[in-house]
């Protein structure tokens, strides 16, 4: 409810100025106000806030405020069913100028880009190029630990996958190796599949053949994008591979650090708390709960005899915990060749 008002009052319902607040708040109280006063605040007027009393034109009575939130809450209802319906047609007019694009240049795999809204459009796309993988299939899963339902709930679909000779690679966070229930369906999957593990990784990503890729469109997974050009899905590969040698396989162990007390996952936070990070975002970062960072960050404060965060910043670079480590482990790990050996999902 903005856009009405005199230049003077440029200002909706849902935002009086100080001036019609105090008329407006005078009207309610007493039933009226004498028509002189509201001559400096014509917004109330043309708001339909106050209105002529009929009994006597000198006066003005007050809409009641009831009346009015109904109003602002109907208005909030069709601008959000508004922008809704704005939304739906930009995503299908996105999807019809990637198909403009992709037969343009003579694509036979279908749109560049495709938008799909809604978690039935998104699992409907993986699942039929799940059922058309021949090959490999190259993932990255942020987040911790991988919960058991879930991997149970791909497994058959792998297993299928593995019986066909795909092959599949998985990125995770170092956190996902506390979880029983990926050491199991990697023994369940065997040679078949590989997973490695870094500090971080980026969003989620899943790519099939080297041919289209999925990667999430919004904040909470609900919308992703299919992707099928060649140049965005050789980026997205080589950005895997190069992730991929930094990574430490799961079956090795993680570096040791080089100082007494601090754990590798320590060593992680420190290097994030020294870039200037806040707990919320080193947890989300890692893989882990705030409550457990903050664990860590005690800890790590105790070992490093740091009394407060300003000074456990100092003792951080004193320690020379502010940077990735140098570890020659993680060369000597990561070094076995990297396109041909597919991994997982």
């Amino acid at each position: 409810m903005a856009g009405h008002g005199t230049d003077a009052h440029p200002h909706g319902a849902d935002r009086l100025c100080e001036a019609g607040t105090r008329v407006y708040s005078r009207a309610v109280r007493r039933g009226r106000v004498p028509r002189a006063d509201a001559a400096k605040v014509p917004c109330l007027l043309e708001l339909a806030l106050l209105h002529p009393d009929p009994d006597d034109m000198d006066w003005l009575v007050p809409t009641a405020p009831q009346e009015v939130m109904t109003r602002l809450l109907r208005g909030v209802h069709e601008e959000v069913s508004a922008s809704r319906a704005r939304v739906g047609t930009a995503v299908a007019a996105v999807e019809w100028y990637a198909g403009l694009g992709g037969r343009e240049h003579g694509s036979q795999e279908g749109v560049a880009i495709r938008v799909l809204d809604g978690l039935t459009r998104i699992r409907a796309a993986m699942d039929e190029a799940t059922e058309q993988c021949t090959t490999e299939v190259l993932t990255v899963q942020p987040g911790g630990i991988r919960r058991e339902d879930e991997l149970a709930e791909g497994l058959p679909r792998a297993l299928e996958m593995r019986r066909r000779g795909v092959r599949m690679r998985d990125l995770y966070t170092h956190v996902a190796r506390h979880g029983q229930g990926l050491h199991t369906y990697m023994e369940l999957m065997g040679d078949a599949a590989e997973a490695r593990t870094l500090d971080e990784v980026p969003e989620r990503l899943i790519l099939f053949d080297r041919a289209v890729a999925f990667i999430p469109a919004n904040a909470d997974r609900t919308i992703a994008l299919e992707l099928r050009h060649p140049a965005i899905i050789e980026y997205l590969v080589t950005v895997f591979e190069r992730l991929w040698r930094l990574a430490i396989p799961l079956t090795s162990p993680l570096p040791e650090t080089g100082i007494d007390g601090i754990t590798h996952r320590e060593r992680s936070i420190a290097a994030l708390l020294a870039e200037g990070h806040q707990d919320a975002v080193v947890a989300e970062r890692l893989g882990i709960s705030v409550r457990t960072c903050r664990a860590h960050i005690a800890r790590l404060s105790e070992t490093l005899g740091a009394a407060s965060r300003t000074q456990l910043g100092v003792r951080i670079a004193q320690a020379g915990l502010d940077g990735p480590p140098h570890a020659p482990e993680l060369l000597r790990v990561t070094a076995p060749g990297a396109p041909e050996s597919p991994t997982e999902l």
